[in-house]
């Protein structure tokens, strides 16, 4: 045809004119088809997030004909804690690239988003909140072709079956969880020194792990070096206290001549260099196990015998001043470390407890004092529990270390623990060791990340026996609190308030004792009043002001070193609130709200200086299924909280209520168990306290917080034990009415949280004769170090009362010495302790 056409020179208009750049029908064709064919005929895209066995899917819908549509639908709910899966596909055409991005919600980290299958952590939330994400899959030529998907994430809960209650020698956890001993009494930290025998017979615990493992805390580490990695769950530090000894299972036969002494020089420095602090380096394998490196040049301890400076208000005062630190700046050593403090800027705080009872004293220092013209340091003696004794011979110290003599005449190790004032000496107490006692009772500041650091002992924080400290938290710009308990019966709790508001530039510091230097030697030292309408007052320990002054009657105070010396006579000074037994404090890291244990109080009754009141409203008699007799006082404990007003550090006044009361399930739900605990969760004798990191969900939204319990009431009934809350917030219950019989009859209103129910579980109980004490965790979450102290600590050589830890992995053969010990818990599935 076309031929004809042309040959006869006919024209019908099929002529190209147009010359414009527009695209023509067969390209648009061409490229529509081939589109297709990539993305849609089919390449199509599809998500699905998985939580267990429930599918959420978006999938395409290519209803327009030659119109692409991507889409995604469903949704789907997980709590805080889980790990989430998101799977998107392909059909059809390979795509290109794909890749996983979050659209909306708290930020996550996607593992393996550049794939088709991504997953990541529920983030901890406060309320139900959506999370969306988006699947996106590039064609050949680049074209993107996306599908949302929505997750829900509803607020944190427990996720494990309680423990129930038991008296085995052996550490329980809940089904899907596994318990490593990673650390024990006696083991090596430096390369040469032998495996620990565990007879009696091994010396050198200045290089070894010392006893009663208390307060600690993890430190990540870099890959390599000794750099700070606040970020690292698979290596670090590992920093904790040596409280005490048993003493019984360190020597082959048990103590020598320890009721009069003298003691045998090599028992008695055993004895010493197994208190203090230990500092070792720990990682994670690619397998999951956990282990400490013996041979690190990070591994220290820290003893009685270590060299510590003085540092704050306090340094150089003459109280300080003893044969071996004659100025007052320098001391030694640091004994009885109980709780801790893990600061931001990476340093360790070792809070000195009872300290007290290791000092020798007759009771002619009183008169000794009196004319060497220090007549008034017997009023602060005696406040801190070195006064007259009622025996003829006076106090002989704990362990009796000031009766044995020394290999080498000029050593002043055992010397320094009399605190006689010595006849024919200086008045001024620098030829003797009658200040020695001064030099305790303190919160001591370690630089973990540097071994040839010098600790410093933080005066501005007050002495007293140091439970523990725990910051508050840290909002740039507003000056950091810190929170103290005062463990004995009827003393105090305290806030610390830096005189320096927080830079979050100090968390990278490199001359870390430096920040330290900087938040803790200047602010202001309060003491709490609870009053009864639930309010509270922060009362100021400043010389001067409330009746701190020279002319006080109680004690006359020279000036604000006084005050921070003798804080417990400033502190009744000022009428604070008497407690029962103020132990670990911790924070609520989402919501400010602090959380103290009072352990017990078997001097609590209803009438009298320690009648009942509404911040401690209980006094009664608890009865024993084991052949004691009853229990009298506040027997069982409460965990007690408060708010600060305006959610700031800086806050002068606080409201407060009762979180839970400790009690057996089967005592009064009217006056005793009034938190209505069952069978799952019921405790006594409250002492460690940690909320989990705000690194990972176990410490956001909803934080879970751990109790653990140090405990001689219930253990007719079971051993001590763990528990897990997620706790509520101040004032989500009510008042209460409590009558107490004990010695007569008392009925105070008290307020109280809403019940815990299924909120508080028990997670782990501990073997024969133990407390369970101390608890950090790696920034992620996924593995919790816990320390098991003194099990067996009735036994002796002769007659062993438990074998732990040498029977965790199964019954032994032969009773082993028990020994202290930090475990490792971490979940068989990997995921977050607790949740």
């Amino acid at each position: 045809m076309t031929d004809f056409l042309t040959a006869s020179g006919y024209d019908d208009g099929d002529i190209d004119t147009n010359r414009s750049a527009n695209p023509h029908m067969n390209e648009l064709i061409a490229s529509r088809y081939s589109r297709r064919q990539t993305l849609r005929g089919g390449l199509s895209a599809m998500t699905a997030a998985v939580f267990g066995g429930m599918l959420l899917t978006g999938c395409d819908d290519d209803e327009g004909g030659d119109t692409v549509t991507v889409g995604a639908s469903g949704t789907g709910t997980v709590t805080a804690g889980r790990t989430v899966t998101l799977t998107g596909t392909t059909s059809g055409a390979v795509a290109s690239s794909v890749a996983w991005t979050q659209v909306s919600g708290p930020t996550v980290t996607l593992a393996n988003a550049a794939t088709q299958t991504a997953s990541f952590t529920a983030p901890g939330v406060a309320t139900a909140t959506p999370l969306v994400f988006r699947f996106t899959a590039n064609s050949g030529d680049g074209t993107p072709s996306v599908a949302d998907t929505t997750v829900t994430v509803q607020p944190a809960v427990l996720g494990f079956t309680a423990v129930p209650k038991s008296l085995a020698d052996v550490v329980s956890v809940p089904e899907g969880y596994a318990v490593t001993v990673l650390y024990r009494l006696g083991d090596p930290i430096a390369s040469g020194v032998a495996a620990y025998a565990n007879d009696g017979t091994d010396v050198n615990f200045a290089q070894r792990a010392g006893d009663h493992h208390d307060g600690m805390s993890y430190f990540g580490l870099a890959s390599t070096g000794n750099t700070p990695d606040a970020n690292s769950s698979t290596r670090g530090l590992l920093v904790m206290n040596h409280e005490n000894i048993t003493e019984s299972y360190l020597h082959p036969n048990g103590p020598t001549n320890l009721s009069n002494g003298p003691r045998p020089a090599a028992e008695a420095i055993k004895e010493i260099e197994a208190h203090g602090v230990s500092v070792i380096e720990v990682s994670r394998s690619t397998a999951g196990a956990w282990t400490y490196n013996q041979a690190s040049a990070l591994n220290r301890r820290i003893t009685p015998n270590t060299p510590m400076a003085f540092s704050g208000p306090v340094r150089g005062t003459p109280v300080l001043r003893t044969r071996q630190s004659p100025d007052g700046t320098t001391g030694r050593g640091t004994i009885n470390n109980c709780a801790n403090g893990t600061m931001p800027w990476h340093t360790y705080l070792t809070c000195e407890e009872n300290w007290a009872g290791y000092f020798r004293r007759a009771n002619g220092d009183v008169a000794a004092r009196v004319a060497a013209g220090r007549g008034k340091e017997n009023a602060s003696l005696a406040r801190y529990g070195i006064g007259p004794s009622s025996s003829p011979a006076g106090r002989l110290g704990n362990y009796l270390w000031s009766t044995a003599t020394p290999t080498d005449a000029s050593s002043t190790v055992f010397a320094r623990w009399n605190a006689n004032v010595v006849a024919d000496t200086p008045t001024d107490g620098t030829g003797d060791f009658s200040h020695e006692p001064f030099q305790l009772g303190w919160v001591v500041e370690i630089d973990p990340f540097d071994p040839a650091s010098t600790p410093r002992k933080r005066t501005a924080l007050g002495r007293m026996n140091h439970e523990g400290c725990e910051i508050g938290r840290t909002i740039a710009g507003v000056k950091p609190a810190f929170y103290m308990g005062d463990d004995a019966q009827n003393e105090y709790l305290y806030k610390f308030v830096s005189a320096t508001p927080w830079s979050a530039a100090d968390a990278n510091a490199t001359n870390r004792l430096a920040i330290g230097d900087k938040y803790l030697d200047s602010g202001t030292l309060y003491v709490a009043k609870l009053n009864a309408n639930g309010s509270g007052q922060w009362l100021p320990l400043v010389f001067g002001q409330n009746g701190l002054t020279a002319s006080n009657a109680t004690y006359p105070f020279a000036d604000q070193a006084d005050v921070l010396v003798n804080t417990r006579l400033a502190a009744d000074v000022l009428g604070a609130t008497r407690m029962d037994r103020p132990e670990w404090t911790a924070v609520n890291p989402a919501t400010g709200e602090m959380y103290l244990t009072l352990t017990n109080n078997s001097s609590r009754t209803t009438t009298g200086t320690n009648a009942v009141d509404a911040a401690n409203p209980r006094a009664y008699t608890d009865p024993k299924v084991d052949g004691r007799g009853p229990s009298t006082g506040n027997v069982n404990g409460h965990v007690i909280r408060l708010r600060e007003a305006g959610d700031t550090s800086e806050a002068t006044s606080f409201t407060w209520d009762i979180y839970a009361f400790g009690a057996g399930s089967d005592l009064d739900p009217t006056n005793i168990n009034l938190s209505g605990l069952d069978a799952t969760n019921d405790f006594s004798s409250p002492d460690g306290l940690w909320f989990g990191l705000n690194s990972n969900a176990t410490g956001q939204g909803t934080p879970v917080m751990w109790i653990q319990t140090d405990d001689g009431s219930y253990t007719d009934v079971t051993n001590c034990m763990m528990l897990a809350a997620i706790p509520g917030t101040v004032g989500d219950g009510g008042t209460r009415s409590v009558t107490s019989t004990l010695n007569g009859t008392a009925t105070v209103t008290t307020r109280i949280g809403k019940a815990p129910g299924a909120t508080l579980r028990r997670f782990l109980v501990g073997p024969k004769q133990c407390e369970i004490t101390g608890i950090h965790s790696t920034p992620d979450g996924r593995s919790v170090f816990v320390n098991i102290q003194h099990p067996g600590e009735g036994g002796s050589p002769t007659a062993i009362s438990s074998s732990w830890p040498a029977n965790q992995s199964g019954a032994v053969a032969t009773p082993a010495r028990p020994r202290s010990a930090t475990i490792v818990i971490t979940k068989t599935d990997g995921g977050l302790i607790g949740l």
